[in-house]
């Protein structure tokens, strides 16, 4: 069976998906009572199931297909790049004009001196990249003992065995083991772990934990902290202001890489072309993946700074892919820069849309079940809690309150996330006005029918 047509019966479709196809991050077996949802297409800000429903789109699919569904322009680019060169590798000494023209743009767009580019697969193959390029680098340096990374809880790089062991998220790790040398310290997350501190004073003090673990690690031995700019998978976790500016203080003062992942934050997610502008850092190392094809198609990599590149690239990296800068990949990432660019998608979506998506998003904190409401540029989370004066978690294991919300969201065509008790949106940067008025009122709608059942179901209680 080569196709599968897109209408047969939905009944159908599920029973083999739930028969034959392994889903990421989910209990197989669920899909034998409760089929997946069938996807058939997409246009815009909008998808459609394999019922007719029109769903509003509020994660820009996995935080990737920022210039929307549906436009041509990258499907034709894949199209004549198939005919003309649909593959060929990097290795040994060769190379070809998309990943060539691709690798100058990303120079031209990178931040500072972020000249270079080792392209991947995805974000979680460019973070395994990343551990074996910063170890390979202060080994070439003659300091090989220098090769503990340090990353934070909650934080997400990816789910490959090194990718998973950059990022903290605990249920990851009890799955299989770690990669060694990763050191983690805490997350900047002021409402759930700022207690009496302010946000100010919160933000100082996790940052200030950089310092104490690379003084108790040993100088010598710590070669670089990755963290995201904005927490995305953790649930969008916005830092408080001091918080990055003491970090930079003490990568420069300890001379440790700075490994920023742009994965979900780049391409105009946070207002800029990447979310270190938005922060005010300038990494040695920027992870890339998702939005540099709009997720059109499987890219990622690590855009390395001067003097990074130049000591990596004076002996030999036994390191790389074989799909790393494929040609149809590279032609499609290309092209969705381009209609980022000349159609102004990024300025047009932090100068018109943003402020008025913040505006609107923030205004939820009025819900009785919302503590919180936090948005930077085009990606935002909502706190749920039964006490918003205390930031009280739920009695209820964590995640439970929030997966009755995320279910209301989806009955109410709504694509919005849950990250244990938040909800997250990442909608696609061409939103409009009229999209963000319809996202909150289903927004709105699914919230009061998630806090009556809350409710109902005795689970409106504070831990």
């Amino acid at each position: 069976m080569a196709q599968i047509s897109n209408h047969m019966a939905t009944a159908e479709l599920q029973a083999l998906d739930a028969d034959h196809h392994m889903h990421p991050f989910s209990t197989q077996a669920g899909f034998k009572t409760k089929g997946a949802r069938v996807i058939t297409r997409a246009s815009g800000t909008r998808l459609w199931d394999s019922e007719g429903n029109e769903i509003l789109d509020a994660m820009a699919g996995l935080w990737c297909v920022n210039i929307g569904y549906g436009r041509d322009e990258l499907a034709e680019v894949a199209y004549r790049q198939m005919k003309e060169l649909p593959y060929y590798n990097t290795f040994f000494q060769t190379t070809h004009v998309p990943v060539i023209a691709l690798s100058a743009r990303l120079a031209e767009l990178a931040p500072g001196d972020l000249n270079h580019v080792f392209y991947a697969g995805s974000g979680s193959e460019a973070n395994d990249t990343n551990i074996r390029m910063v170890r390979f680098y202060w080994a070439q340096k003659g300091k090989p003992d220098k090769n503990i990374i340090i990353s934070r809880k909650n934080g997400y790089h990816g789910s490959t065995l090194g990718a998973m062991s950059l990022g903290g998220m605990s249920g990851m790790h009890a799955q299989g083991g770690v990669v060694q040398n990763v050191h983690h310290i805490d997350q900047p997350n002021w409402w759930a772990e700022g207690g009496d501190m302010t946000p100010e004073e919160f933000g100082l003090e996790r940052a200030q934990q950089l310092e104490k673990a690379i003084l108790e690690l040993g100088e010598d031995r710590v070669a670089a902290f990755i963290a995201e700019p904005i927490q995305g998978a953790g649930g969008v976790i916005v830092p408080p202001e001091t918080y990055w500016p003491e970090i930079k203080r003490i990568c420069d003062k300890y001379e440790i890489l700075l490994i920023a992942d742009e994965v979900i934050c780049g391409f105009g997610r946070t207002g800029q072309w990447f979310g270190s502008q938005t922060v005010g850092i300038q990494p040695h190392i920027m992870t890339i993946a998702k939005g540099l094809s709009s997720g059109y198609a499987p890219i990622g990599g690590s855009i390395v700074c001067d003097e990074v590149a130049e000591v990596v690239g004076s002996g030999e990296f036994n390191h790389g892919y074989t799909y790393a800068g494929h040609p149809v990949s590279a032609a499609v990432a290309l092209e969705n820069l381009r209609i980022l660019d000349e159609e102004k998608i990024i300025e047009t979506a932090r100068e018109q849309i943003a402020p008025y998506l913040k505006q609107q998003f923030e205004a939820l904190v009025d819900h009785p079940m919302v503590g919180e409401a936090k948005i930077v540029g085009h990606m935002g989370s909502i706190a749920l809690t039964p006490n918003k004066e205390t930031r009280a978690k739920f009695a209820a294991e964590a995640g439970t309150v929030g997966y009755i919300c995320r279910e209301r969201c989806f009955a109410n065509n709504l694509i919005m996330r849950h990250v244990g008790d938040r909800m997250i949106i990442s909608p696609p940067l061409v939103f409009t006005r009229d999209d963000v008025d319809l996202l909150i009122s289903r927004a709105r709608k699914s919230l009061d029918e998630a806090y009556a059942k809350v409710k109902a179901e005795g689970l409106f209680v504070a831990a």
